[in-house]
């Protein structure tokens, strides 16, 4: 029989004197020590006493306690602890919301953009690639021609008719660039997988995929190289490179005279070169071939080199107007511009580089290929070589520089 009411558990609380109270049933108010209250029900189960707790007051009303008891009550009569019945169903919904915030975390995980995974693995893989350009490049195919198209949609909601959709303008008129796009793609959408953000085939796979909507590249036409200037032209265009004094356009005599590639030479520093010895050393860090490359260095390029102005604060040979950086990959390319020579690369003095070796010199095919830092085709012929032909170069470089620079011998 319920004996405690409202105004007799308020007095109860206030009087801060600890104790059990009982207001029937098995249902009981406890005062402790510090003047806390609680509700407490005690029942027997098996011949033994338990205490099971129903909450605080005020939080939990006597009406509350009333009803929590009641049901404590029914559980133990029909032979159920329930201390045992509550814990498990705090379990239970325990496991529901976790199996829900699972859910939620999946669905969130399926929503993942195109875009979001994309930035991510070029993130992850930036580390290990050998320049910036590389990456800079994947950024610039995948926002010019995939993002506008896919950027915005979930992984798992991609299918071939979207990436035909990206690839079907461009396959044919610039190939190669249509090529990698379709290959970063794949990458991207593979990672997706891997991550569990989609299932089933990748539908930019070549192979058994896009290979029966779309001609494959030997069909279409042969790979354009970077535009090149004649050898015979050489002479004439380095006396007019000479006569202006700008920063990019010494940064593309010494890219001529030393026939390296245009990262190469503008993230050159101080540190590498050795004025004395004439010679530049390109950490494998910086080289396509991830090997390190030895440059050696004529007198022209040496002269060039003296003539460089230096700042405090900016090791590179070539510094940009940002701290603590080099030109701009695009500053030769813009030098050439303002030429009107836009039908030249930078790269592409390579070419002319290679072409004069092969026409006017009788230097052999490896000292010219290792001039460039080409790899060498043929394994065995690789595994046999340790040297790098340093003094064999040498004299091939200055041979380069007396011609380029109108020295002929």
């Amino acid at each position: 029989m319920a004996s405690l009411t409202t105004k007799a558990v308020e007095k109860i609380v206030r009087s801060g004197l600890p104790g059990m109270t009982n207001d029937g049933d098995g249902l009981y108010l406890k005062l402790g020590r510090t003047g806390r209250a609680s509700w407490i029900f005690r029942y027997k189960l098996a011949g033994k006493s338990r205490d099971m707790g129903l909450g605080r007051h005020p939080e939990v009303s006597l009406s509350v306690a009333r009803e929590k008891a009641a049901e404590a009550r029914k559980l133990s009569k029909s032979g159920v602890d329930p201390l045992t019945s509550r814990d498990e169903e705090i379990e239970r919904q325990r496991l529901e919301k976790e199996a829900e915030h699972l859910a939620q975390d999946a669905a969130r995980a399926k929503a993942t953009t195109f875009k979001e995974v994309a930035l991510d693995y070029i993130a992850a893989h930036r580390a290990g690639w050998s320049n910036a350009k590389h990456a800079q490049q994947w950024e610039n195919t995948l926002a010019t021609y995939a993002f506008k198209v896919i950027g915005d949609l979930p992984t798992h909601a991609i299918g071939i008719e979207h990436v035909l959709k990206i690839l079907k303008p461009i396959w044919t008129v610039i190939p190669e660039t249509a090529s990698r796009l379709r290959n970063r793609i794949e990458l991207v959408l593979d990672a997706a997988k891997a991550r569990g953000l989609r299932d089933g085939e990748n539908p930019a796979r070549w192979r058994g995929h896009l290979d029966k909507l779309l001609p494959p590249r030997s069909k279409i036409g042969a790979v354009k190289h970077h535009a090149a200037m004649l050898w015979t032209e050489l002479p004439a265009f380095m006396v007019t490179l000479e006569k202006v004094e700008h920063l990019s356009f010494k940064a593309l005599r010494f890219t001529i005279l030393t026939a390296c590639r245009t990262s190469e030479v503008l993230e050159a520093t101080w540190a590498e070169i050795d004025l004395a010895a004439g010679i530049w050393t390109i950490p494998a860090s910086r080289m396509k071939a991830e090997k390190q490359h030895r440059v050696p260095l004529s007198q022209a390029t040496l002269d060039l080199l003296a003539a460089l102005p230096r700042f405090e604060g900016n090791n590179y040979l070539f510094p940009g107007s940002r701290k603590k950086r080099p030109l701009s990959n695009m500053a030769m390319l813009m030098a050439l511009r303002r030429m009107k020579r836009e039908d030249l690369t930078t790269h592409g003095f390579r070419s002319t580089f290679r072409d004069w070796a092969s026409e006017v010199t009788h230097y052999p095919r490896e000292v010219c290929e290792q001039a460039l830092a080409h790899a060498l085709e043929s394994a065995v012929e690789a595994a046999y070589r340790r040297g790098d032909l340093f003094e064999k170069r040498r004299r091939l470089m200055d041979d380069w520089a007396r011609y380029a620079t109108g020295i002929i011998r």
